[in-house]
């Protein structure tokens, strides 16, 4: 088996402490990486970056993956704005030393200060195991708020893999602590004017508490092909109590050489505990104004079983995937109970126009998603602890696209999609109420839950250019047009455009860009304010989310082979904008500090 080593590639600076994969035959330019080798089945990323149709081929054989634990860059904004754009994955040609450890210190305005160690140990030649622990804090300092607004999230876990003939495994065990704010009140929308008394009463700060564990188990000369499981204990401050439970076998049997049936299994568990206030008064109507508020305790519980059965066919220049989703949710929502089959479609197919250049896909993609507060928490840290859950059922996804290269420096990837998402969580403000017996999340200043019916026309594309793994540099953009039941696609943009590049002075040089926008979006603004004699003064209106800039820059320089140090700017347009709702963001970041690779 591969020793664990830490690449050091050019950084981009700072470890996120999470494991993600990548073809064994690519190195990461721009970013420290730690890997290791264990078996990983290929899957294609939805995020804001290249839209890879998976390669299915070796999705269909299994074929040994690299697990790399990237130091990348430190958060931006106020921490919680979208991931940057990644520097593009190309083969290194650089032959730098490579260490098992490092230790990494960083500080920052703002009061932002990062710290992170990693450590490795081969035990044998077929497994390892390493342990991490990483903190990033800020406390805090955006202008002209009436809450508090530091925060702070600290990580640490133990892995356990390896990988024999016929067997790979891979098992991580941890857990995460976290601190924030709910700072975003709605001063613009009120004129500036929230009484004393009700800012007096609110407090804002919120703390997550998780222990997870994380394991996978692949077989090669075995029709079980491999097995996944996943816990995760998740809790808050106000009361939230989440356990979910994934399991996750898969099937796969060779009919002829290039025809295989192949079945995924799902069982999907969550249950969730919670508390939320009702406003009513003795005779059942709303009273904002009342000061006797009811709380009451409410769970949801999911339980999903899903099969995916299909066929692969794959020829020199094609490939097929024929195959259909089945599922059943067993769900119980504040108690009242709601089962439901479904049924999915899923097609994939791609087709080598010109061979190395030319690539067409297309494919029908359906299944439904399971949510948990964890998830909602991970990408909107602000959320409400009300929050509800409701599966997504994504009914169809229509895809085509093509993807390739224009020359040996560039390459492309287009794509149009159709979709249709029922009960797609939207996240929309907490209504505002000058109340002071609220929980400190109700006073407009969290941000809550809606599903609705969504369907999405998108249009993505993007270029990236890799001129002798010295410069490589990328642009992608993203359209998407919105029709909800819920009025408006809430908190969602409608353009997303973004570039990045990479420069490679020399060995101990190395210097990055990265510029993203992202559009205008809409957020619900609800005003539950009393007159004198208790009657509510209604106001409901849509709110606009201004579009944003964001420009970062990284230098770096490695003085020996053990030491590297970086310089980073974040926000340097310096918009304080909104990531959501009325929660700002921090202006102009600049981050320095230091990583030192070592072996024991």
């Amino acid at each position: 088996m591969k020793q664990i080593k830490i690449l050091t590639l050019v950084s981009s600076v700072l470890f996120v402490g999470t494991a993600v994969a990548q073809d064994k035959n690519k190195g990461d330019l721009g970013t420290e990486v730690v890997d290791v080798v264990r078996r990983y089945d290929a899957t294609v990323s939805e995020a804001f970056k290249v839209r890879e149709i998976p390669n299915l081929e070796e999705e269909v054989k299994g074929k040994k993956k690299e697990v790399v634990y990237t130091i990348t860059s430190f958060p931006v904004a106020s921490t919680f704005v979208p991931a940057k754009g990644e520097a593009a994955k190309v083969e290194t040609k650089r032959n730098l030393a490579r260490f098992d450890n490092y230790a990494l210190f960083a500080i920052g305005n703002y009061t932002n200060i990062n710290g992170e160690l990693f450590l490795s140990s081969q035990l044998d030649q077929d497994s390892y195991i390493a342990g991490f622990v990483n903190h990033f804090s800020s406390q805090g300092g955006i202008k002209n708020l009436l809450l508090d607004d530091d925060f702070s999230k600290t990580k640490a876990g133990i892995n356990f893999s390896g990988q024999k003939k016929n067997i790979g495994w891979n098992t991580e065990i941890g857990g995460s602590y976290q601190t924030l704010n709910w700072y975003g009140l709605p001063q613009k929308e009120l004129d500036y004017f929230i009484p004393e008394t009700t800012i007096a009463s609110i407090n804002s700060k919120q703390k997550y508490k998780s222990f997870y564990f994380d394991g996978s188990v692949s077989f090669e000369d075995l029709p079980i092909k491999g097995v996944d499981v996943y816990y995760n204990n998740f809790s808050d401050d106000f009361d939230r109590a989440e356990n979910h439970f994934v399991f996750k076998p898969k099937v796969e049997t060779a009919f002829a050489d290039n025809f295989t049936g192949k079945m995924n299994l799902v069982v999907d568990y969550v249950s969730s505990e919670y508390k939320r206030q009702n406003f009513f008064d003795g005779n059942g109507n709303e009273d904002f104004a009342n000061h006797s508020i009811q709380t009451i305790k409410l769970k949801d519980q999911h339980f999903t079983f899903g099969a995916e059965p299909s066929v692969v066919i794959k020829g020199d220049e094609f490939f097929v995937q024929l195959g259909v989703g089945l599922y059943y949710n067993n769900g119980k929502i504040g108690g009242n109970s709601d089962n439901n089959f479904y049924f999915y479609p899923q097609i994939q197919a791609s087709y080598n126009l010109v061979p190395n250049l030319v690539v067409a896909y297309a494919g029908i993609d359906g299944r439904l998603t399971q949510n948990t507060f964890k998830d909602f928490v991970d990408q909107n840290p602000f959320v409400s602890p009300e929050a509800g859950l409701l599966p997504t059922d994504k009914t169809y996804d229509f895809y085509a696209g093509m993807k390739g290269k224009l020359d040996h420096t560039v390459s492309y990837n287009v794509k149009a999609s159709y979709r249709k998402e029922n009960d797609k969580a939207l996240f929309i403000s907490t209504p505002y109420s000058p109340n002071v017996n609220r929980l400190s999340y109700l006073y407009g200043n969290a941000m809550d839950v809606e599903y609705a019916e969504v369907e999405t026309f998108n249009l993505f594309g993007e270029l990236r250019f890799d001129l002798d793994n010295t410069v490589i540099m990328g642009i992608r953009g993203e359209y998407n047009h919105y029709k909800s039941t819920a009025g408006e696609a809430w908190g969602l943009p409608d353009f997303k455009v973004g570039a990045d590049a990479l420069i490679n002075f020399t060995d101990q040089w190395f210097a990055g860009v990265d510029l993203q926008y992202v559009g205008q979006r809409k957020d619900w603004f609800v005003n539950q304010a009393y007159g004198w004699d208790g009657a509510v003064i209604p106001t409901s209106v849509e709110k606009k989310v201004d579009s944003y800039a964001d420009l970062s820059l990284n230098v770096g320089y490695r003085p020996t082979k053990n030491w590297t140090v970086f310089l980073k700017g974040n926000n340097l347009l310096d918009q304080t904008y909104n990531q959501w709702g009325s929660f700002k963001s921090q202006g102009v970041q600049i981050m320095g500090g230091a990583i030192y690779k070592f072996d024991f």
